[in-house]
């Protein structure tokens, strides 16, 4: 992806809320049940909120009863994915690929009628916008 967005640690510190610092920036995550998105199913788009990128669509989103809001699949060339072994767990995670924020991680468990993935998000790492 072109024009990658980068800034110093203290211009994400300042362009970002403590806990969308955290979240983006320290690769944190959000207590389940407790973001904005988990249970939200408005149309629309979901951005990131480091960058505005648009990385997911409202008609990939479905209810996994996990906690945080999870989606089939990504927009087309957004996403990067990276080998996570942190926490004594092999998993896959998330990132936007234009400013390199941290997102969540990807599962091989979603829906097998939608491609079988479910990219477990944190609410505090996305922006939603109406269609």
């Amino acid at each position: 992806m072109k024009d990658k967005v980068t800034h110093s640690e203290k211009e994400w510190r300042e362009k970002l809320s403590l806990k969308r610092f955290h979240i983006l920036r320290e690769k944190g995550t959000e207590q389940a049940f407790s973001g904005e998105f988990w249970n939200h199913f408005k149309l629309g788009h979901y951005r990131c909120a480091g960058c505005e990128t648009i990385l997911f669509s409202s008609d990939t989103k479905f209810e996994s009863n996990c906690g945080w809001p999870s989606f089939s699949n990504s927009l087309d060339d957004v996403i990067d994915e990276k080998s996570d072994t942190s926490h004594e767990m092999n998993r896959t995670e998330v990132l936007c690929k234009k400013c390199g924020g941290h997102l969540g991680h990807v599962f091989e468990d979603g829906p097998k009628e939608m491609g079988g993935l479910r990219y477990c998000i944190n609410s505090l790492s996305l922006k939603f916008e109406d269609k």
